[in-house]
């Protein structure tokens, strides 16, 4: 999935801009009805029975909310997609360092996918995050402990429980947008967001 075509990038910032003019329009005749009126009896009446919802269009304020809620709906969308374009062009990049070695790339680069090494052993996040996107498939739990026992004994062994871990890891990388967890073979399972083939999609449930 490519990027966002211009067209529904300038219907998402005509619709922030109205949700905001709208937003802002509402907060200040809200702040106006708190403190307008004068007299003591009015000002008893506003703060002690009328709420500013009972003193505004609640039709107003619900229009506000569908076109705020339509926009977060559209944003998160947006984002969404950006993550999984994020995540193909990462697992490209660091396919062709795999096959080309490290020197085809400079050190921003090397930093923005992961791979810049500072002498010592990668974190255990990071490591995951590798294992995950450098495997092109969804793994479970047990596998990327399986992986790290094999390339980073000393690494998991730092770990009193190293499944709970993986798995706790796991769940952070959806969190970020980095990560989704599907069934595979009927099991929980976590894959890299990226642009899957239609025949690897169709064989794992996103959960």
């Amino acid at each position: 999935m490519g990027y966002m075509p211009d067209g529904r990038v300038m219907a998402l910032g005509t619709s922030a801009s109205a949700v905001m003019e709208s937003m802002v329009k509402l907060n200040r005749d809200l702040k106006t009805s708190n403190f307008s009126g004068g007299s003591m009896e009015n000002v008893e009446r506003s703060s002690n029975s009328l709420r500013p919802i009972d003193r505004y269009d609640v039709g107003h304020v619900q229009e506000v909310i569908r076109q705020a809620h339509d926009e977060l709906r559209q944003l998160m969308q947006q984002r969404a997609e950006i993550m999984k374009r994020i995540g193909t062009v990462k697992q490209t990049i660091s396919g062709l360092a795999n096959l080309f070695g490290d020197g085809v790339l400079n050190e921003e680069l090397m930093e923005l996918v992961d791979r810049k090494s500072n002498g010592r052993q990668p974190g255990f996040t990071k490591a995951c995050r590798m294992i995950l996107m450098e495997s092109g498939r969804a793994m479970n739990s047990r596998d990327i402990c399986e992986y790290l026992q094999e390339k980073l004994p000393d690494l998991l062994a730092r770990h009193k429980d190293p499944m709970a871990s993986v798995t706790s890891v796991l769940n952070r990388l959806v969190e970020y947008g980095e990560a989704e967890a599907v069934v595979s073979n009927g099991r929980r399972a976590w894959r890299w967001v990226a642009d899957m083939p239609a025949s690897q999609s169709a064989a794992e449930k996103v959960v």
